[in-house]
């Protein structure tokens, strides 16, 4: 039954070179907009670390596995010392508070810079993005902001034919290829943001490469294709100190089928937040996150299967810490983005 199970893996992951190269999927996406969309960088006044562990379909043999680290930081003095919606030096209004958004203004011009580096295992395909981010912020409006952003880099992709068990010695499928290809990566995105709501959209892999592990031209079709995501919220007072928070994220990746995913998550102050999401098709997620202090913050998310695979995988576990570096005015919680 495990032989079966890792073919089935490695045809779906085949298919994913084949039709798409597919990017992995998060649950926890609005707690890092940055995987999804560079104009993001540097939104925040602190120096934003991330790592995540994400298993998908445990149990399953060759499920993937990804992991993460992001970093961004703002670079502007008017941003950094000035910022108008920013708090006295040792910490003070709490950002999730209906008064917060009352007084917000928009941010002052700046631009972000920053790198992220994501490894994702299907079975034996393991792919490796290294990319180098940046963008720049300004305000519309006295309440509204606009970001522009571009991400590039390169994609790893290697197949450990160690992993394969051929039913003859020599596949042409995969013989006498390239199993370790180096590709360029390159993204854009932009993000109109206020106190209260936020929309963005982007587009990943926007240079074509073809892929292949095989000198056969029979078997050598593969290529990369543009992945396009938008992705809104919007931030609702239930009480004084407790907001909640809908959101939305639309993928297309030609020629699969559009998908969506609906999120909810509410914010008890800037203390923790408990959420819950649907992925159309896929899943039924739960979440929560620990605000623990003003350096450290901690998410978690359990994805319940709803798709066939739900017969021999017990769901999917998804981990992200967050570190706040340089974080001069002591905030437990991001300001500008939520």
């Amino acid at each position: 039954m495990k032989r079966i199970l890792l073919v089935l893996v490695v045809f779906v992951a085949g298919i994913r070179l084949t039709i798409a190269q597919q990017k992995p999927q998060y649950t926890q996406y609005v707690f890092n907009n940055l995987l999804l969309n560079p104009a993001v960088t540097g939104i925040e006044n602190y120096t934003d670390v991330k790592a995540g562990y994400r298993s998908q379909w445990t149990g399953l043999q060759g499920a993937p596995i990804t992991t993460y680290l992001t970093v961004d930081a703002p670079i502007g003095n008017a941003f950094l010392q000035g910022d108008a919606t920013a708090f006295p030096a040792e910490g003070g209004e709490n950002p999730s508070s209906r008064l917060y958004t009352q007084n917000y203004m928009a941010a002052e011009p700046h631009h972000g810079i920053g790198f992220m580096v994501i490894g994702d295992q299907t079975g034996p395909i393991t792919q490796t993005n290294i990319d180098v981010t940046y963008a720049y912020h300004l305000g519309l409006t006295d309440r509204l902001n606009l970001a522009v952003g571009v991400a590039a880099g390169v994609n790893h992709i290697n197949l450990n034919t160690n992993e394969l068990t051929l039913e003859t010695p020599f596949d042409p499928a995969i013989a006498n290829g390239n199993n370790s290809q180096w590709k360029p990566d390159l993204s854009t995105g932009v993000w109109l943001y206020s106190s209260n709501y936020f929309f963005g959209a982007s587009v990943q892999q926007l240079l074509p490469e073809n892929l292949y592990f095989s000198t056969n031209n029979a078997y050598n079709q593969s290529k990369t294709v543009p992945q396009y995501f938008v992705t809104g919220g919007v931030k609702l007072f239930l009480t004084e100190d407790i907001t909640l928070l809908p959101s939305f994220l639309i993928k297309e990746i030609q020629p699969t089928p559009l998908t969506y995913d609906i999120d909810a998550k509410v914010s008890f102050r800037d203390k923790f937040w408990l959420g819950g999401s649907y992925r159309h098709n896929d899943s039924f997620g739960v979440l929560a996150g620990l605000n623990i202090s003003s350096f450290i913050n901690i998410g978690y998310s359990y994805d319940i299967t709803t798709s066939a695979l739900n017969t021999v995988s017990n769901g999917t576990h998804e981990v992200v810490i967050s570190l706040l570096l340089n974080n001069r005015y002591k905030v437990t919680c991001p300001q500008h983005s939520f």
